[in-house]
Order: structure tokens, then C-alpha cells, then sequence
């Protein structure tokens, strides 16, 4: 805690906000249903969208509903903010509801995408929803606070991959409504994720011990996912079986873990710190961990091969 107030005027050098008179809005993506021609808007909008593959639609119904538990995430990352009133004008209290503000716009412009297209069982996923966030989200990282650091950096790289990624698919089935939506997203997972580089890389320069010690911690264990916990109310297996979904289609996969890991210990320069002690032989472990993913990521690619479809309740329980 000492370490983070210490910093808090290069968190306010770092306000990585759009301003909110200038920052896009959902309905920036979407047809204008107060207009005379909305029923021509609508229709238009719907068409690209028939186009989209059954392995597109699931991976961006679970992204979508990753982005609907924002609360969830809120929540956690309050134990850096400390604002409790929620009105703190403290710098990390005004990113964190920055922050949340920003976030907020991806689940309602892309839980509004597909309510339009008409393609996906909107009842099965706001039950889904509905229990992500009932059920909450633990990153463990507490109590450590910098584990938060830690981990939102990583989420945010790996969900600015998922969207960029998406995007691209949109554009192979002709959906650029699509892929214009999924860009911007990943645009501001871009710019949160330089945030919260930043800040870590800052600890790691004020207090590189317990940096190193942190991230050990979080990435000894694989990175919890934040749809975790999703369930439909039918499959308890939902989120693994999402997961191969994303791996067989490439839109998210080990190797971008392996990558984003090896990403985060170069920015941070974990392998030039001074320390010693068990500080010295986390970053051995943490430098190896790249080469161990890219060897889990090789096997993964022959077990996918294997691997039987599973039907999902949000596209009408066809496989996918």
C-alpha cells in the first residue's frame, strides 16, 4: 500500500481516459431507431450478420458476456482504489471509475449487436449472464494488491486479442459492422492495458522484490479467466468448452497466453532486476515460463484434433 500511494502522482500523469465529450457511444455502431427509416437501418444492419460462422458466434456471445460482468471486476479492483465512498478524488480512484465507464460501453453495444442480428438465443444468454454474476469472479490475487496490477494487465492485452481477432473473422464473412465494433473495443483494451503495464512496470522500479514475488504468484497458476465461473444453466462445463471453441478457431489460444506472458516479462524487464533470495529464483521461474507454454501449446494443438463439438444453448443448442 506504501508503494502504491507512493505513485500516485504518475498514476495521474497516466489518466489513460477519452475525454467523455469526444468518446464514442454505442449508438455511434448502431441503427437509429428514433429515425423514419429504421426498419431499412435495421434491416441492413442484420444482413452481414446472417453470414457469421457458428464458432464466430460463440466466441463473441462469451466475450460479450465476459464484458457484461463488469460489476464483478469493479468490485476486485477496488482493493487498489480504496474509494470507499465512491466519490474519492484520488488518482486511482479516478481511474477505476474511468476505467469502469469506459468498460462499460462493450457489453452494451455488444449484447445490442446481438439482440439485433436475431441470431443467437438472447433468453440463454442473459441467464448466463445472469449467473456470471451471481456466481463472481476471483482473480486471486488477494490479498496481495499488486496482483491486481498484475493480472488486469494480462486481461487486457488478452482481450484486445480476442476482439482484434474477432474482427478479423468479421471481415471474412462480410460483416463489417462487425469487425468496425470489435476494433474499437480493442482499442480501448489497448489503452487500459497500457495503464496497467505501466503502473506494475512503476512498482517493479520502486519495488522489484515484491513485484517479482507478485507475478510469480499469479502466473504459477494459470491466469483465472473472468468467465470462469458462466454457467447457462445447462452445460457445467460451459467455459472449457468455450475455450476449445476459441483455440480450434484461433481466436484465442495458448500460444497468445505463452506470447502475452513473454510480452509482459520483457516490457517489465523481469530478467534485468537485482534481487536475490527468493526474489532471485522467481524471475529464474518466471523466465522460463514462455518455452513451458509454447511446449503446452504444441500438445494442445494435437489434442483439439480429437476434441468432440458441444452444442450451446446460446445459438439454439447447434454445435459448434
Amino acid at each position: 500500500m506504501e508503494v502504491l500511494r507512493g505513485i500516485e502522482s504518475f498514476v495521474q500523469e497516466n489518466l489513460l481516459l477519452s475525454p467523455i465529450d469526444s468518446a464514442w457511444q454505442p449508438s455511434d455502431y448502431l441503427p437509429d431507431l428514433t429515425a423514419e427509416n429504421w426498419a431499412e437501418q435495421v434491416k441492413s444492419f442484420r444482413e452481414p450478420a446472417q453470414q457469421l460462422d457458428d464458432e464466430t458466434l460463440v466466441v463473441l456471445v462469451a466475450d460479450m458476456i465476459t464484458e457484461e460482468a463488469l460489476p464483478s471486476y469493479s468490485i476486485s479492483l477496488n482493493l487498489l482504489a480504496r474509494d470507499n465512498f465512491g466519490t474519492s478524488d484520488a488518482p486511482w480512484a479516478r481511474w477505476l471509475r474511468g476505467w469502469t465507464a469506459e468498460e462499460n460501453r462493450h457489453g452494451d453495444l455488444l449484447n445490442a449487436y446481438l439482440r439485433l442480428t436475431g441470431r443467437v438465443d438472447m433468453r440463454a444468454i442473459e441467464v448466463t449472464i445472469h449467473n456470471l454474476l451471481n456466481n463472481g469472479f476471483n482473480p486471486n490475487a488477494y490479498p496481495d494488491l499488486y496482483g491486481g496490477l498484475v493480472y488486469t494487465a494480462f486481461q487486457e492485452r488478452a482481450t484486445k486479442i480476442s476482439h482484434a481477432n474477432v474482427a478479423k473473422r468479421a471481415v471474412a464473412c462480410g460483416d463489417e459492422g462487425l469487425n468496425n465494433i470489435c476494433l474499437k473495443i480493442a482499442g480501448d483494451e489497448g489503452r487500459h492495458e497500457a495503464f496497467y503495464t505501466r503502473m506494475m512496470g512503476r512498482v517493479m522500479d520502486e519495488d522489484p522484490e515484491g513485484g517479482l514475488m507478485t507475478m510469480r504468484g499469479m502466473l504459477r497458476r494459470i491466469i483465472a479467466m473472468p468467465g470462469k465461473l458462466m454457467f447457462d444453466g445447462k452445460d457445467p462445463d460451459l467455459f472449457d468448452h468455450f475455450a476449445v471453441v476459441a483455440q480450434r478457431t484461433g481466436i484465442y489460444t495458448v500460444h497468445d497466453y505463452a506470447q502475452i506472458t513473454e510480452h509482459l516479462l520483457k516490457t517489465w524487464r523481469v530478467a534485468e532486476r537485482v534481487v536475490s533470495g527468493k526474489a532471485a529464483r522467481a524471475q529464474e521461474y518466471l523466465c522460463g515460463l514462455p518455452q513451458q507454454f509454447e511446449a503446452v501449446a504444441e500438445r494442445m494443438g494435437t489434442t483439439l484434433a480429437t476434441q468432440p463439438r458441444f452444442p450451446f444453448s446460446w445459438i439454439f443448442d447447434r454445435t459448434a
